[in-house]
């Protein structure tokens, strides 16, 4: 879509602030108002408006996305999504250590256990850890305390929880993004422990490094939201 607009900005709204274009409020895709909740956020999804060239890339919008995620997907189907991120706890990448070698079976435990005990305790839910790939099944009771304390979340922190979950494999690494356990850069190299590990063995794959690449861009993303709803 060509550029159809000469000024980005923001304006107040009644439960926030809109996103306008040369004044007038942007639209969701859902046609609905694009209202966040605080100034600093509106002004930077305005900078990613007033950023595009003559045509618009909405790869280049990533904080534009996540808020439109927020009101037209998550808002509307809350249960759906926390149901969707309690199956993720469920198989938790860090409940599933390898076998071996010792270096990597260190690396995972030095790493991963300390989320999971820290989540054992901020929680009351302690999960299960296990060695191979059979899945291993949770504590219904754990599931649950997890359950809760996603559902107390609002909306636009909810997407963010989303987002960095499927990113990482883990509903953990999520939640002690949230709550400032980890930052960013820990949250993307607590999940690529078995990653890099194979490319320390076996050498790097240019298209699994795209992959890769494209993915801790979208987390930075997610850490920017995060970091504006504060």
């Amino acid at each position: 879509m060509k550029r159809f607009y000469k000024t980005a900005g923001t304006a107040p709204a009644e439960a926030g602030f809109h996103v306008t274009l040369d004044g007038k409020p942007v639209r969701t895709p859902a046609k609905g108002h694009l209202v966040v909740p605080n100034q600093d956020l509106a002004a930077a999804i305005a900078a990613e408006w007033q950023g595009q060239g003559e045509v618009i890339d909405p790869s280049g919008m990533g904080l534009m996305t996540l808020a439109c995620t927020a009101l037209d997907r998550v808002g509307p189907q809350r249960a759906m999504v926390v149901e969707e991120l309690l199956r993720f706890a469920g198989t938790d990448l860090l409940c599933y250590r390898a076998p071996g070698p010792d270096k990597l079976v260190e690396r995972q435990h030095r790493a991963w256990q300390s989320l999971l005990d820290w989540a054992a305790i901020e929680f009351d839910a302690p999960l299960r850890v296990t060695a191979g790939v059979m899945p291993v099944d949770q504590d219904d009771q754990a599931l649950r305390a997890l359950g809760r304390a996603v559902g107390l979340l609002d909306d636009f922190r909810l997407v963010v929880l989303h987002s960095v979950t499927s990113l990482t494999g883990s509903l953990v690494i999520g939640l002690a993004l949230l709550h400032g356990r980890i930052d960013t850069a820990a949250a993307w190299h607590t999940s690529r422990i078995d990653a890099e590990f194979q490319i320390e063995q076996w050498g790097a794959d240019a298209e699994a490094e795209q992959v890769a690449a494209n993915a801790r861009a979208a987390l930075e993303v997610a850490g920017r939201l995060l970091a504006l709803l504060r």
